[in-house]
């Protein structure tokens, strides 16, 4: 697996560049550390100043990192209680598709639901067949035309 975040690291200590240094003061020092230590430095990024933030052929990893610096030393206390929220709601919804589909109660119902299923498609399937025997003069009669060749 690609080490992202290393790159990651590169790409959000380039564009700390650009952004005003007061906003850069805001992000503990120690954290920025931590980016330039661990970050790719043969990883080649450059920041085109002409496109916008969105525009920016950025890794998922680095929006993820900006993401939580605008969130914990950007962001007013509105935005951030939003944002807080829209992370509870969305965790929220994960953790109720999550119950449907792993339902303790449910699991045991629809392994029922399996079984029946099963037993149904095997009782379809060992139906009675009728058995035709053929009489003892019957079988006299097909031999010699077997060994005739006679239809």
């Amino acid at each position: 697996m690609e080490d992202n975040y290393s790159k990651a690291y590169k790409e959000v200590i380039e564009i700390l560049n650009f952004v005003p240094q007061e906003s850069v003061d805001k992000i503990p020092q120690t954290m920025l550390d931590t980016f330039k230590a661990k970050m790719d430095n043969n990883y080649d990024f450059k920041v085109d100043i002409s496109k916008s933030f969105e525009e920016q052929n950025l890794l998922d990893e680095t929006k993820a990192i900006f993401a939580n610096i605008f969130r914990d030393y950007w962001a007013t206390p509105y935005q951030k209680e939003r944002i807080e929220a829209k992370e509870k709601y969305d965790r929220q919804k994960m953790e109720e598709e999550k119950k449907a589909k792993y339902n303790p109660d449910d699991i045991f119902n629809k392994r029922n639901k399996v079984n029946i299923e099963q037993k149904i498609e095997e009782t379809a399937t060992n139906l009675l067949i009728e058995v035709k025997k053929e009489k003892f003069y019957e079988k006299i009669i097909s031999f010699f035309k077997k060994i005739f060749h006679i239809n």
